[in-house]
């Protein structure tokens, strides 16, 4: 199990991988098919991040 506040961080390395990965090979999922799309993996971290904060601090 993880311990409380590790999963943000945890979130954040692994869209932090996905954009390292969409920089060097596109990923060619819709809508991440050019390597200056990696601008939107950014936008998807702070939402994720935050939606994990907030469900952390409700329980």
């Amino acid at each position: 199990m993880l311990v409380k506040g590790y999963m943000t961080k945890l979130l954040a390395l692994v869209i932090v991988g996905f954009m390292v990965i969409q920089i060097i090979k596109p990923l060619g999922w819709p809508g991440l098919r050019r390597r200056g799309d990696f601008w939107k993996l950014a936008l998807l971290a702070m939402a994720a991040i935050s939606l994990a904060a907030v469900l952390g601090h409700l329980t």
